[in-house]
């Protein structure tokens, strides 16, 4: 399925962006055969920069999964995956997460690398805010990601030809003070790769998504999960591209699918400037 915006035509002074949105679940082979079909998708409809979602390449309910399938960083199936596809369809590719080796022996890194076009990573980030909440007591729906994952401690934004953006994955936008530290470097796109649940995402999903927009005056592109992933694990999906009105540019809502839409960052500049909230900020 694919969604994009009719408003938003191709020009030279425009970016065509993609939002993959998968249903990942416990097998490896299978998990990356759809990711590359869907880069391929996107790709071939000339998207330049391509975003997949959090845990792509792996979901099971059971969480030491993704720690066997964990990768120093530099070396190992996952990051040869993404630098191929990055290279073979010469895009830009955020691979969602990926499991990095941490320093903990029984934990990792659920980290984001940015890949150019010639398939080298361009920026790395590890998600800093660790979901470890009780989404529902009734139905004993809990998640503790802290089990197995070590919080990374950096801000990360990356320089790349059409934008600045501001790497950030799942519970980290629920944080609003993360993307302001990330205006410093004056960032004008954000990415969420994400594998946001089914109760939260249909409660918060799209407000929090809208809100860093606004807030920011900035481009979100948010790749989400989006179906049922395992027996206890179901994903809420409605990946999106929203323009830093808070418009919806392009997204898709359920099951596997590519979202896509051309941002034009000269108007993001001449929005700023005519309505300049972002200078107007008082409590730095």
């Amino acid at each position: 399925m694919i969604s994009s915006s009719p408003i938003y035509r191709h020009t030279v002074h425009m970016t065509r962006v993609a939002v993959i949105q998968m249903v990942s679940g416990d097998n490896f082979e299978k998990n990356l055969e759809e990711a590359s079909r869907l880069i391929h998708q996107a790709a071939s409809q000339h998207a330049e920069f391509v975003l997949l979602p959090e845990y792509f390449s792996i979901i099971s309910d059971n969480e030491q999964d993704k720690v066997k399938l964990c990768e120093p960083f530099g070396s190992g199936p996952l990051q040869k995956f993404l630098s191929s596809q990055s290279k073979a369809h010469h895009i830009w590719l955020m691979g969602g997460t990926i499991p990095l080796q941490s320093e903990d022996f029984d934990r990792v890194y659920n980290s984001c690398l940015l890949y150019n076009p010639e398939g080298n990573v361009s920026a790395r980030y590890e998600k800093a805010h660790l979901f470890d909440v009780n989404v529902n007591d009734q139905q004993n729906e809990s998640y503790n990601e802290s089990n197995t994952i070590k919080a990374g401690d950096k801000v990360v934004t990356a320089t790349t030809p059409f934008a600045q953006i501001g790497m950030s994955i799942c519970y980290d936008l629920r944080f609003p003070e993360l993307y302001r530290k990330m205006l410093e470097e004056n960032i004008n796109l954000i990415t969420v790769p994400s594998a946001f649940t089914y109760s939260t995402g249909k409660r918060h999903w799209e407000t929090l998504l809208k809100a860093r927009a606004v807030e920011n005056l900035c481009y979100v592109m948010a790749a989400n999960q989006g179906g049922k992933n395992t027996k206890s694990r179901t994903t809420w999906g409605h990946s999106m591209i929203i323009s830093p009105w808070g418009d919806i540019l392009a997204s898709i809502e359920e099951g596997p699918g590519i979202a896509i839409a051309d941002l034009d960052f000269m108007e993001q500049a001449k929005l700023r400037k005519s309505f300049p909230a972002l200078k107007h900020r008082k409590f730095l």
